[in-house]
């Protein structure tokens, strides 16, 4: 299969060591339009560039073990991915290990360290660690509460383009009679966000009496089915 130039400058870079490149044909061979997936090619190419140290090319390791995609799902494995990434600075591999240590996936639940890597990840501009870290401040999760701190953060999470805080602002500024300006958050959400934040619009904008959120409902009802018939 000839591969567009672009593509193929990619497999040629990652041919002659470039770790970045190693990393991105190996997300090409996961899944993409390009050549058929071949999960376990991926997995070598991500190999080639952690053995080399490099932070992202371990996230994606981690992600290969916690989905089990080319290999058998593992989250011991995933665990020690993600701690490898995190420890080279990686903003997703921490992200995702924080996720894991958070919800108590192949570990005991630790909410304290959960924190502290969202927060890390906050420091370094990750806008989906802002958006988590702002849960911990809204619900006190082993933080006193501080719902003033939950609401700056989870702005600042939607104006760096993370669908659910760009969502969690807009509920904040619906529940405040702020509609005008909820519907410009929830406008930017929609093309992006997963099933469960087009379903927890969709609810919310049910009870909203504002003749001005009905375009935005059927759009968000055009994603809900667009996404459960995929």
């Amino acid at each position: 299969m000839e591969l567009p130039a672009e593509i193929e400058a990619i497999r040629q870079k990652a041919l002659r060591g470039h770790h970045l490149e190693q990393v991105i044909w190996g997300k090409i061979l996961l899944d993409s339009v390009y050549v058929p997936s071949d999960p376990a090619a991926a997995i070598t190419w991500f190999r080639m560039a952690a053995q080399a140290g490099y932070g992202p090319a371990h996230n994606m390791l981690g992600r290969c073990y916690y989905f089990g995609w080319g290999c058998p799902q593992d989250y011991q494995q995933a665990i020690v991915h993600y701690t490898l990434a995190a420890k080279l600075n990686d903003n997703w591999g921490r992200y995702n290990l924080a996720i894991m240590t958070m919800r108590g996936i192949g570990m005991q639940q630790d909410l304290l360290s959960a924190f502290a890597l969202f927060q890390m990840g906050t420091q370094a501009g990750h806008a989906k660690s802002m958006n988590i870290l702002a849960r911990f401040y809204e619900e006190g999760w082993c933080v006193p509460q501080d719902k003033k701190k939950a609401l700056m953060l989870y702005k600042e999470s939607a104006q760096k383009g993370d669908y659910r805080g760009q969502h969690n602002y807009a509920v904040w500024l619906a529940e405040q009679g702020r509609i005008e300006e909820a519907m410009v958050w929830w406008h930017q959400a929609v093309p992006q966000a997963t099933l469960d934040v087009l379903l927890a619009m969709q609810d919310i904008m049910q009870k909203l009496k504002n003749n001005a959120v009905n375009n935005l409902k059927y759009a968000v009802e055009r994603e809900i089915k667009s996404k459960k018939y995929k």
